[in-house]
């Protein structure tokens, strides 16, 4: 019996520690024994607040002294005698505080997440590759490599990545690596290339020309026209309405013979998102208290702990930049120096389209193009899945672009990419995009602004500009194809040279416009300019209503100051709620609703159109317009079988304020033809009865309780995101909060002799979960306030926010 128990005891501890030892991938568990480990695991990523007041570091490849000068959010200010040192340092220590985000977005965009997350990945990854993410960076980073200043730039960055990963003992691993138990790998130089290509598909990487193609086989060329008009009802363009174009147009393309004037377009890979998109504006001295330019950009993207965004400094001889950064890429993206300020938004330039390809044969290695058969290239992928072999996919190239899925079965759940069709996305092309903005972070005046964005291809940006010379522009900037009106629109033919990318808009001509007569410039994803134009951009843009409130505002400012900006950026009024309100209302019968619904009648008509957090009329409002917007066309959009555009919100707008009777308001379910004000009455009854059903009776509607709100962790990890919390705002207002996007940073700069910025994340700098400065900063951004940014001169500079010294030293 002794000798049983001995046994037994023996095998119990030896499957105790193999099961310590080894994940458990269908509970996905990690390995809990290197977790738990006290001297390696979690335990060793608790921080204290409190950092040492100094400290010396020798680091291999760097060729002088480096001085790191850490405020009271742990924010870097770096100091350097050269180039190569300043972006050497800031690769080490962003990777010190940001290595796994680094890591797991570079694998992400490289299609390579099965490697430490297994078989659950694998879609993500084949579609990543197929789509020619990899490719794309790949022809990225020839095109930094020619360059031979980025060249320095790029290889010094990684290097210090690599530096600080040589010298990380397994005990200080990010928590991420322990919980998915995998090692950090040495960065390399196209990993900063792969970053350029997740923002490309985040802001350029959408389509719906399958969906809008749907819609005209349905409905025919003249209701897809009346339903998805080239130019929307409402509009404040970015470039001012008669603004005059100063050059001599190249020859617009002709389109094929086949072409029909249809207006479809955009598919987005994914849905776009309303919201996602970025403010920015320049207000001209003539127009501030200071007599001076104010320049302010608040980027909506994902809100993610850690952020997208990593704040910083930046000194070396000829460069003093403060601003944010992406972890894992070298430069200030939006910031400011002595001289100049500069911030970005998305432009939504259709700059990814879609061809049919006829093959020759069912081998697919043939297809037709130009009235000849051409052959298709191919392109090996190999995709390693952890605990499982190497699956093997070989994607055919065409000269537009990888056919991205060959059959329906491939393309699984994601109907909207159409099958056998080949990709030509600007993402794919040879580009120098950090070169921008290191020329930015430099620049001291408008024609260094104008020669910087001659570099920047994808995602095309509007940059906004202000300078202590008291000039301010904004330029919606990138490589964007010379094409004939509405190409791309919908699927096109594969076999007509018509219908290629004919070139590209030549830089200079891109539309932009500097010192306007309004004293201000400004963008919110809106139309870039008015249709007098002479290129072809897109169809469609984001709705108009934050663009619209952003001028009014800023039209009407006197004497404004960095304040004034920031109770901008946090403005929550409805444009959308003031075109459209008080119709709803008008087609409302009081005397066909019961107490609760008279109450919430009450309530909409004294709100006062603010989607603030308290504000019960916000509620109804939302969710009201939601419910309309659906109901008018699901009834003839919604089809499970295809996907199916639905048209915009502007023509919903003007369909109810100028056709109330129109067919599309018929519900054709029933036997009686509806109108608007049907409509109208039946989603108002289904709102009320939903708010009641979800929230109670009115007095617990306040729009922060109806709209759930968090930031979430990056790999949505429970329990490392902030939890909900409630906010004001929506997609279409200014304060641009929705389904956890919004602004990922906010930066307003006050221009002059001595240039003054403010700026907030939404978290902190550090991207662990155990650290103070995971998530210092939120509070502030909740409260929709900015820090006073600590702009240093030199390393010796004094301020009493400087708590750490780090010197790093060959």
């Amino acid at each position: 019996m002794k000798i049983f128990k001995a046994i037994l005891s023996v095998a119990f501890t030896a499957a105790l520690i193999w099961r310590l030892q080894t994940p458990v991938s269908i509970l996905q568990i990690p390995p809990l024994g290197k977790f738990l480990n006290p001297a390696t695991g979690f335990w060793q990523n608790a921080e204290s607040k409190n950092v040492d007041a100094a400290k010396e570091l020798k680091l291999k490849g760097l060729r002088g002294k480096v001085t790191v000068q850490f405020d009271e959010n742990r924010i870097p200010h770096i100091f350097a005698e050269n180039d190569h040192d300043l972006y050497y340092a800031q690769g080490y220590i962003t990777a010190q505080d940001r290595l796994w985000q680094m890591d797991i977005q570079t694998r992400s965009a490289s299609g390579r997440l099965s490697e430490v997350v297994g078989e659950k990945a694998l879609e993500v990854d084949r579609y990543h590759r197929r789509m020619g993410m990899v490719y794309g960076a790949e022809n990225t980073l020839k095109a930094m490599m020619k360059d031979p200043i980025m060249r320095v730039v790029i290889n010094a960055y990684t290097d210090g990545v690599n530096a600080y990963i040589h010298g990380l003992s397994k005990r200080n691993y990010p928590i991420e690596y322990k919980l998915l138990d995998y090692a950090p790998e040495e960065w390399k130089p196209i990993n900063s290339a792969f970053l350029l290509k997740l923002m490309s598909e985040t802001l350029a990487g959408g389509t719906n020309e399958l969906a809008m193609t749907n819609v005209l086989n349905r409905f025919g060329a003249k209701v897809t026209n009346e339903l998805f008009p080239d130019y929307p009802m409402h509009e404040s363009p970015i470039i001012p309405v008669g603004t005059k174009w100063d050059f001599k147009p190249l020859p617009i393309p002709a389109p094929p013979a086949a072409f029909k004037a249809q207006t479809m377009a955009g598919i987005k890979l994914k849905d776009r998102v309303e919201g996602i998109g970025s403010n920015n504006w320049a207000i001209s001295g003539s127009k501030t208290a200071s007599g001076y330019p104010i320049l302010a950009n608040d980027p909506h993207l994902n809100l993610t702990f850690p952020s997208i965004w990593y704040e910083m400094q930046l000194s070396a001889p000829g460069v003093n930049v403060y601003g944010v950064s992406l972890p894992g890429a070298p430069c200030i993206v939006i910031g400011y120096n002595q001289k100049i300020s500069w911030g970005v938004t998305n432009v939504d330039a259709d700059i990814l389209d879609w061809y049919q390809v006829k093959f020759k044969d069912d081998t697919r290695k043939e297809y037709w193009y130009n009235n000849q058969w051409n052959k298709v290239t191919y392109r090996v992928e190999k995709i390693a899945v952890k605990g499982q072999p190497d699956v093997i996919d070989t994607v055919s190239y065409t000269r537009f672009g990888p056919v991205v899925y060959d059959n329906a079965k491939q393309a699984g759940k994601r109907d909207n990419i159409p099958v056998g069709n080949a990709l030509r996305w600007i993402a794919h092309d040879e580009s120098n995009e950090f070169k921008t903005f290191y020329l930015l972070n430099r620049g001291s005046n408008y024609t260094d602004y104008r020669e910087a964005l001659k570099y920047f291809s994808a995602p095309a940006q509007n940059f906004v500009f202000a300078s202590a010379d008291n000039d301010i522009a904004i330029t919606p900037n990138g490589k964007l194809p010379l094409k004939y009106k509405n190409q791309g629109k919908f699927i096109m033919d594969g076999s007509d040279p018509a219908n290629d990318w004919h070139g590209f808009i030549p830089n200079e001509q891109n539309p932009t416009v500097k010192n306007p007569p309004r004293g201000f410039v400004s963008s919110a994803n809106q139309s870039s300019t008015d249709p007098t134009y002479p290129y072809y951009i897109n169809w469609q843009f984001a709705p108009y209503e934050r663009g619209k409130r952003i001028n009014d505002r800023l039209g009407a400012m006197q004497k404004a100051t960095a304040d004034s900006m920031r109770i901008l950026q946090t403005d929550t009024y409805s444009i959308r709620a003031q075109d459209i309100l008080p119709t709803m209302l008008q087609y409302l019968d009081a005397s066909k609703l019961d107490e609760t619904q008279k109450t919430a009648l009450n309530i909409l008509k004294k709100w006062d159109k603010f989607l603030a957090a308290d504000s019960e009329g916000a509620s109804i409002f939302a969710n009201w317009w939601s419910n309309f917007y659906e109901a008018t066309w699901r009834d003839s959009f919604a089809d499970k079988k295809m996907p199916m555009q639905f048209p915009s919100m502007d023509r919903t707008e003007e369909l109810l304020l100028k056709e109330p009777n129109s067919v599309w308001f018929d519900d054709k379910k029933t036997p009686m033809k509806e109108s608007a004000a049907d409509v109208l009455s039946q989603t108002f009854n289904a709102t009320v009865t939903n708010l009641i059903k979800e929230h109670g009776k009115p007095g617990n509607w306040q729009w922060g309780k109806v709209k759930p709100f968090e930031v979430s962790h990056v790999a949505n990890i429970p329990g490392f995101g902030s939890g909900n919390f409630a906010t004001g705002g929506a997609g279409s207002t200014v304060n641009a909060l929705i389904d956890g996007h919004g602004p990922s940073w906010r930066m307003v700069v006050q221009l002059g002799p001595k240039v003054q910025g403010y700026g907030i994340l939404p978290g902190g700098q550090s991207g662990n979960p155990g650290s103070f400065y995971y998530d210092d900063m939120l509070q502030t951004w909740k409260d929709g306030k900015l820090n006073q940014l600590l702009y240093l001169q030199s390393p010796s500079e004094k301020s009493a926010r400087i708590k750490t010294t780090l010197t790093l030293s060959k």
